[in-house]
Formats: C-alpha cells, structure tokens, sequence
C-alpha cells in the first residue's frame, strides 16, 4: 500500500485488514500513520529511491498512490510486483484539450496528463493492472469544516454548481475488489457518486447530520477571488476553481455519474448526505 495515511487509502487499508488479507504499508512518518493493528507498516518516500527495497520485498500486489513516478513503478515491477491498482483520476479519461483555451481547460490538461503518465508507466510492465478513476470527492467539503465549527457557516461561490461527489468509501471498495482478484485486469473505471449535489445541498446535508444550522453564504466571483487570495490561493488556481465551478451550474461540464460502483458491487453508491452522516464529527468537534 502506498498513500496508506490518505481518505481513499485507510480505507483501502481497513476493507483489506477485515478480508484477512497481509497489509504491509509504505509512509514517509510510520509513527503518525495509526494505520489497524497487524498492518506491516515501513518507512518509504518516493523521492527516495535508497528506501524502496524494504517495502516492495515480496509484494505481488501493490496499490498505487498516483505521485509515484515511472522510476518507482518500474522498481516495483522488477521486485516482483504482478498486479497494480493504480489510484488515479476521472481525467485521465478525458479527452485531451488545448491549455490555451482558459483556465479550465489548462487544469483539466495538467491533470490528465500527470495521470496518464503513471498509467502509462503501470501499463508498460506488462503486469495485471486497474485503474482506479475516482472523480470530485465527496471529501473535499471536508474544507468547510472549520467555519462551521467555529461560525455555522459556509461561503463559496455559485451555489447551484455541483457534482455527482463519490464517497471515498465507494473507490476503496472498488480498488478492493480488483487488488483481491483478476477479473478487473485491463479495465480503467470512472467511479462517480449517484447525482449531481449542488453547494447548497451539501451544506443542507451537513446541517442534517450534524443537527445543526449551517448558513450558505453565496459570493460573488470578486467575493471569492479576496477570499481565496487571502488564504494564499495563487491567481492562476483561483481562475481555475472559478471556472471548473461556473462550468458545472448547469451540468453541461460535469462529469455524470457513472454507475460503475453498482455494476461492481450490485450496490447502489453511497450518497452526500451518507457521506456527512459518516463525518458528521469532523463538522462539529464532537467525537462520535
């Protein structure tokens, strides 16, 4: 396991330690990764090809954290690797666009290329692989949390933008099902949440889980552009984030869900407001 610590990765650890299955985990810092009891865990660092050789001795299974670069895969590959799951994303998938067409269009480029490179790189091994695509996750409203623990509220721009937001517990599962067997060798699989949830639905399923009002402030682009300014957002992340968000108000430039969870599981995907349910705490600094 590599990005063992992250949202997806625990999980992909938890479901494989409850499967009875051998874990052993590659983390920069074992002693903060409180990973389960009987997890393996060692130290490693992608930048640091001398701490590899200890992590990959007698893996045949390797869930692939998506900054790994090709020198890593290849290392894996000759220690013995035969089966990748390669932790990507949903634009790796998507058809290449001109990087002078905008902000947006830059982004959507810088992403599926950086992705595309470690699939590519997985795929040359000539090992089994998957890959994992999961689109906008439902963890990324996990940026919210502080103001309204500490002010009931959130603000953001266009609040009818929205996605269909996958619950980091659907793309373990799948990555799951195709580190445990072969019958998912070759495919690439978008994993979406079950519809679109716009910004003020979120909220309102964040104040449902957490039994308490949660205000929607709308801003306004300028609004938004002081905002994020002041948090130390770069101009040119700024642009994209307003693009990538005026895109999806209306659907047009949303990835739709994709049903590939249900196909995999014969489960329906977890929804947003299941998703707050499970991180209700987070909202309110109350452990469960």
């Amino acid at each position: 396991m590599t990005g063992a610590t992250g949202n997806i990765g625990r999980c992909v650890v938890e479901r494989l330690v409850g499967a009875g299955q051998p874990v052993r985990a590659m983390t920069r810092n074992p002693a903060a990764a409180r990973l389960p009891a009987g997890v393996e865990v060692v130290t490693g660092d992608f930048t640091r090809p001398d701490s590899w050789a200890d992590a990959l001795r007698g893996v045949d299974r390797l869930y692939l954290f998506p900054f790994a670069g090709p020198g890593f895969v290849e290392r894996a590959a000759e220690a013995g690797v035969r089966r990748f799951v390669t932790h990507s994303a949903a634009a790796a998938g998507f058809t290449p666009r001109d990087p002078a067409d905008g902000p947006l269009a830059w982004h959507l480029e810088d992403e599926r290329t950086a992705h595309r490179a470690v699939e590519a790189a997985v795929e040359a091994t000539g090992a089994e692989w998957t890959h994992v695509r999961p689109g906008i996750l439902a963890a990324g409203a996990l940026g919210w949390a502080e103001s309204v623990r500490t002010e009931g509220v959130v603000r953001e721009p266009h609040g009818e933008s929205g996605y269909p937001l996958v619950h980091e517990a659907d793309v373990a599962e799948v990555a799951v099902a195709a580190l445990l067997t072969g019958e998912h060798a070759g495919a690439a699989y978008t994993i979406t949440g079950p519809e679109k949830v716009t910004r003020r639905e979120q909220v309102a399923a964040i104040a449902e889980a957490t039994g308490r009002d949660v205000e929607f402030v709308e801003l306004t682009e300028q609004q938004a552009r002081e905002l994020w300014a002041a948090q130390g957002y770069p101009d040119d992340v700024t642009e994209w984030l307003l693009a990538l968000s005026a895109d999806a108000i209306d659907g047009t430039g949303v990835l739709p869900p994709t049903g590939t969870f249900e196909t995999i599981t014969g489960r329906p995907p977890r929804t947003f407001r299941r998703w707050a349910a499970d991180h209700a705490a987070e909202f309110t600094g109350v452990a469960p």
